[in-house]
């Protein structure tokens, strides 16, 4: 019997401070740059400000990614375009600076931290500080078996909640999230039909990596047969992660109930962390106030997971690859607001829509710029 019981951050996790949102959007009001100009920028600076607790809102200066890696055995049937147990080579690539995240990271001056969940692969082929953390050598086959045993859930968990305090007691001010899988858009959506309850065929996409039409059927299939063993735990989020889940999703989702708990901000990428995101609300459901939806990722399974949590996408680019490379995207978005809030003068005092009858001496200082603003 698991000593974990994830509905318990439901008591844990709070809203992000309404009152502060309220001061952010009156602010707002009295820019120079009239209201609704700068669109979902607006949006995103109050939520933020709202999230940190602070007006005006603060420069995000510290975003780290953190990439969660893991294989899961049902690539073995041939639903990825990858081969079974090559996540490991995903990571390299991060790693070496290689891979579209690596690139972008690198130009952004954003670190990447990897952490090897349930890779399938010798711990001598990656770094210390990468493998030292790994629950399990890859994940079962969840149409025929589970994918974890209760305790390893519980670990994967575990790290999850232990990387989301490493990363705020250092400071970050904003996660970027992704996955590093082969196979692992699979059991995302899995848990996403379970929880969303629509058909194996409403979830099934082509991942990352691309699949033919018999790929596709095969994984329809895999999706298919892991229903029948999710159904039956509904009620249980650990039993649905050790049932159709997998190592890196167990550690995903207790990551994000964790940095909501500590008041960290994260910027979702695709199927798997959104599919992680809805377990997530699922035990708490204040804690997607927390996250942001980075990009439309075209997997049908992620549309369905943010719509249930009302998370509408910052970007849609068509970006495809994973990785967390589509919420990286989105980061310059976010800090763009934040420096719109933090940096826009407020219109001199006696200017704007609510002003009274201007004195000549009002009426000859700024008046080219009051007289702009009543154009528009």
């Amino acid at each position: 019997m698991s000593s974990l019981n994830l509905d318990d951050f439901s008591d844990l996790i709070e809203r992000p401070d309404s009152g502060v949102r309220r001061d952010a959007e009156e602010r707002r009001e009295r820019l120079a740059v009239p209201p609704g100009a700068l669109g979902r920028l607006d949006e995103l600076g109050e939520w933020l400000s709202a999230a940190q607790g602070a007006v005006p809102v603060r420069a995000v200066e510290r975003p780290r990614v953190v990439l969660f890696a893991g294989d899961h055995g049902v690539a073995e049937l041939g639903v990825s375009g990858r081969a079974a147990g090559s996540a490991h080579e995903l990571v390299r690539s991060v790693l070496d600076g290689a891979s579209p995240v690596a690139v972008l990271a690198r130009r952004m001056g954003v670190p990447v931290r990897v952490v090897d969940a349930g890779l399938d692969c010798d711990p001598d082929l990656l770094p210390e500080d990468v493998v030292r953390h790994r629950v399990r050598r890859g994940s079962g086959r969840i149409d025929v078996e589970d994918a974890l045993t209760p305790e390893e859930a519980e670990r994967a968990v575990r790290l999850g909640v232990a990387i989301a305090d490493e990363e705020a007691d250092a400071g970050t001010d904003l996660v970027v999230l992704g996955d590093l899988s082969v196979g692992g858009t699979t059991p995302a959506s899995a848990l996403v039909a379970a929880l969303c309850g629509t058909d194996a065929s409403v979830v099934t996409g082509r991942g990352g990596a691309g699949i033919d039409d018999l790929a596709w059927m095969r994984k329809c299939a895999a999706i298919r047969d892991s229903l029948r063993r999710a159904r039956p735990v509904l009620g249980d989020q650990l039993a649905l992660l050790t049932a159709v889940g997998g190592a890196d999703l167990a550690a995903t989702t207790g990551f994000l109930l964790q940095a909501a708990v500590r008041r960290m901000p994260v910027i979702l990428d695709g199927v798997v962390s959104a599919a992680c995101a809805l377990v997530a609300q699922r035990a708490a459901f204040r804690a997607p106030d927390w996250w942001l939806a980075g990009q439309v990722s075209g997997e049908p399974a992620q549309a369905k997971a943010l719509d249930r949590m009302a998370l509408e996408p910052l970007l849609e680019h068509g970006v495809t690859v994973g990785e967390g490379t589509g919420a990286l995207l989105a980061l310059p978005l976010v800090q763009a607001a934040a420096a719109l809030a933090a940096e826009l003068p407020e219109r001199p005092a006696g200017s704007g829509s609510d002003a009274g009858e201007a004195t000549p001496a009002e009426a000859g200082s700024g008046s080219v710029a009051a007289g702009d603003g009543e154009a528009r």
